[in-house]
């Protein structure tokens, strides 16, 4: 079949609606979050670990990074937590790779090795301990 038979184009399109609703709500999360800045207080709720102990969790400054990120500030995403700016280019990434699979008509398999998940776990627990030890304050948000 031709790329400009309707029935390809149809099913391209069926094939690209998935990830352009993912991208569409992922958009307008960050759009959310550019335009009510979370840094201003009242705006969002405070991290339910932070408010019960005072410790910080590997998100917290999550949605300051985000809100900085969509205002071309990248050192200030950075400083407000760094893994999850390393988790937009993450989602970026992945994402990129499931369009370019749903055009081409393969399915997007995900079968990371344990060895990266573990990996990834073990360095968001060092990042979160690190973050709420006293000389770790460079971490905070």
């Amino acid at each position: 079949m031709n790329a400009h038979h309707p029935g390809v184009m149809r099913g391209r399109a069926a094939r690209l609606a998935v990830p352009a609703g993912v991208l569409a709500a992922v958009a307008g999360a960050f759009a959310y979050v550019g335009t009510v800045d979370p840094n201003e207080a009242g705006h969002y709720p405070v991290c339910p670990l932070l408010r019960l102990t005072g410790l910080y969790c590997p998100g917290c400054g999550g949605l300051r990074s985000a809100h900085a990120v969509v205002h071309g500030d990248l050192l200030a995403a950075l400083q407000a937590n760094a893994p999850a700016v390393l988790g937009y280019v993450g989602f970026a990434a992945l994402w990129t790779v499931w369009v370019v699979r749903a055009v081409r008509g393969r399915p997007l398999r995900i079968d990371p090795p344990p060895v990266l998940l573990w990996s990834l776990g073990a360095l968001l627990l060092v990042f979160t301990v690190v973050r709420n030890l006293p000389f770790g304050g460079w971490l905070h948000p």
